[in-house]
């Protein structure tokens, strides 16, 4: 530790904040200093050479006097000056400019100010650089606004099931609800979808980082989706719903997370019955695609979405008027699709019923 860091550890005072806005002017005014000293003497030494070259032209190819030469040095001299300092200027206003409006954007995007923009003007390449400036900024912005929302939504989620907690512990210790097994059992599921909702977001963010492990195995997808369909007859007969499996008997196996997919299959089969009615049906059809896929679709006779609900069915924390869900499962079971190099869609109309595919390379 240094002698600035112990007093400032012994003082009890916070260090003195960098102003990044002054450092940032101080060294762009040092930037084009530097560059002004450069163009200059390059000015210079071009003025020079040129000056040389035309006495010397004047010398040996006009075969003018050495006094009529000197004359009319000055004048090419200040002509070839003015001309360099007209182009001089027009590079400037056409580079130095536009380069300056980026580095003072940059800076206001430091500080946090997303909806910066620059104009697309001067050469080709200072044009590409604001363009993608611009477009930087603009993704910036839409993640920054994506984070607030997600940060929104997580306690929004978070915030329901311990209000609940909270009420019932406070109610039993002051006697207004029985202390007894069915206030405990509330209790615990609300702790259960707590638990699950926490597990839902911990998955969600290591399958949009890449950072999911997936333990990949030889598997039988119709063999899987008949076990999926086992595991939801007992809850489907009871809202009186029909599942079904269609897979033909010579369907290739492929090599994928079975855990895993069997989670997607969950969660669509989980979505379908909430959004089918009595006397409705479900079916998962697996088929083999092309050589290097196999295709999996489940589809229910439910109510369907509109395209505005269709067009946010796979966005976090989005959820349908009669959803009791969380918002994630959707989003969920497309990362995990594409975490294995597949890809997931939706297709869906009022009244008809929602089809949700995915594929799986073999």
């Amino acid at each position: 530790m240094d002698r600035a860091q112990c007093e400032w550890r012994g003082q009890g005072l916070w260090p003195k904040r960098h102003d990044w806005r002054q450092n940032g002017r101080a060294g762009r005014l040092r930037f084009f200093r530097r560059l002004a000293a450069i163009v200059f003497l390059l000015l210079v030494f071009g003025i020079w050479g040129l000056a040389s070259l035309v006495r010397l032209a004047f010398d040996r190819l006009l075969g003018l006097s050495s006094g009529a030469a000197a004359a009319w040095v000055p004048i090419v001299t200040l002509l070839i000056a003015f001309v360099a300092a007209m182009v001089l200027l027009r590079m400037f206003r056409h580079v130095g400019l536009p380069f300056r409006d980026v580095m003072e954007a940059a800076e206001r995007v430091a500080d946090g100010d997303y909806a910066v923009r620059v104009g697309e003007s001067g050469p080709p390449p200072v044009r590409g650089l604001a363009r993608a400036f611009n477009t930087m900024t603009e993704r910036l912005g839409i993640h920054e606004q994506q984070r607030r929302n997600l940060m929104a939504d997580v306690a929004h989620e978070l915030r329901t099931p311990l209000t609940i907690i909270q009420g019932k512990l406070e109610g039993l210790l002051d006697g207004v609800y029985p202390r007894d097994d069915s206030q405990l059992s509330e209790i615990l599921d609300e702790t259960n979808m707590l638990s699950r909702l926490v597990e839902d977001l911990r998955t969600l963010a290591l399958s949009e980082s890449g950072a999911l492990p997936l333990q990949k195995e030889l598997t039988d997808i119709a063999e899987l989706a008949h076990d999926v369909v086992r595991a939801f007859t007992t809850y489907a007969s009871a809202r009186q719903v029909a599942l079904s499996v269609d897979a033909p008997a010579e369907l290739p196996q492929v090599v994928i997370d079975a855990v895993r997919i069997r989670q997607v299959l969950n969660n669509l089969v989980s979505n379908a019955l909430q959004h089918t009615p009595a006397e409705g049906s479900i079916n998962i059809s697996v088929t083999a695609g092309d050589e290097a896929e196999v295709l999996v679709r489940v589809h229910d006779s439910g109510t369907g979405m509109t395209q505005e609900e269709l067009d946010r069915a796979f966005d976090r924390f989005h959820k349908g008027p009669e959803s009791r869900g969380s918002g994630l499962g959707l989003p969920i079971a497309r990362n995990l699709v594409l975490a294995h190099g597949g890809e997931m869609r939706a297709t869906s109309q009022v009244g008809s019923g929602t089809t949700i595919s995915f594929s799986l390379p073999r």
